[in-house]
């Protein structure tokens, strides 16, 4: 099998998506047509990364659909935030550029891996400065290291989802699920907190999330009725506030609706509660 330079984490089951995870996978719901999975690849493509591939869990023969080239490695289960990476033993390069499906960004890898090399470091964390809002903070050492959970010092920063993984840090992932924080860094002596400053990064983790990424990125495809978003199988029609309309939806002319989720199933257009 060909050998490894990027992976995208793409496993989640996707809950802050609510009633959205019952039809697609996040990193399966599109913008301009491109499912944001391919969108992330893509990105890494443009900086130099060919070789990629994604685990797949909730969903995974929706995400297979729309993995545009993609290499798709099946988790029959859910194997944790850096447990996935464990289909790259033995094939990634060194280092393995690694990144979350759930967000899109012009990552600068080419610094970022610059840096990472210069350090020594055996993994390391693309951070920004934490500007407020949901996002756990990440903190520093005096000597740039990644705090354990409950540690305060340098920061606070916020993890952009792009990480460096050397070929020592991939072989301390144990079998079964594991955490980057708990099961890794601790028995690594050099990894790192690279900080950079903030670039364009739009996280994509829940409707409203995904209803603003359209009307931002695909005012006319997606985002084309202001306040929903029309996935590229949709067909519009009726008076609609804040919904998402998904996979072979169809809304009758004479309807009028908020907050909800529509979307065809066996034949059957269905319609959820966004709340």
């Amino acid at each position: 099998m060909p050998e490894l330079d990027g992976f995208i984490l793409a496993a989640g089951l996707g809950t802050r998506m609510g009633v959205l995870s019952r039809v697609l996978p996040k990193p399966a719901w599109t913008l301009n047509g491109h499912s944001l999975l391919a969108l992330g690849a893509e990105a890494m493509r443009r900086s130099g990364l060919r070789a990629l591939a994604c685990n797949a869990h909730h969903l995974s023969e929706r995400l297979q659909e729309v993995a545009e080239g993609l290499e798709i490695c099946h988790e029959p289960e859910l194997l944790g935030s850096s447990g996935g990476l464990s289909h790259a033993l033995g094939r990634a390069i060194d280092p393995l550029a690694v990144w979350n499906g759930d967000a899109l960004a012009e990552v600068p890898w080419a610094p970022f891996l610059a840096e990472h090399q210069d350090r020594g470091a055996e993994l390391s964390w693309l951070l920004v400065p934490h500007l407020g809002g949901p996002w756990n903070p990440v903190w520093l050492d005096d000597r740039g290291r990644i705090l354990p959970m409950g540690q305060v010092g340098l920061g606070p920063y916020h993890f952009t989802g792009a990480s460096l993984w050397s070929a020592r840090a991939l072989s301390l992932l144990p079998k079964g699920a594991s955490d980057t924080k708990t099961d890794i860094l601790p028995h690594l002596a050099h990894h790192a907190g690279i900080v950079v400053e903030p670039f364009p990064w739009i996280e994509i983790g829940t409707p409203d999330q995904l209803i603003a990424a359209a009307a931002l990125l695909a005012p006319s495809a997606e985002g084309r009725i202001p306040g929903c978003y029309v996935h590229p199988s949709a067909k519009p029609s009726g008076s609609l506030h804040h919904c998402i309309l998904g996979p072979g939806a169809r809304v009758r002319p004479d309807i009028t609706d908020a907050d909800a989720l529509w979307y065809a199933s066996e034949g059957q257009q269905v319609r959820l509660s966004l709340g």
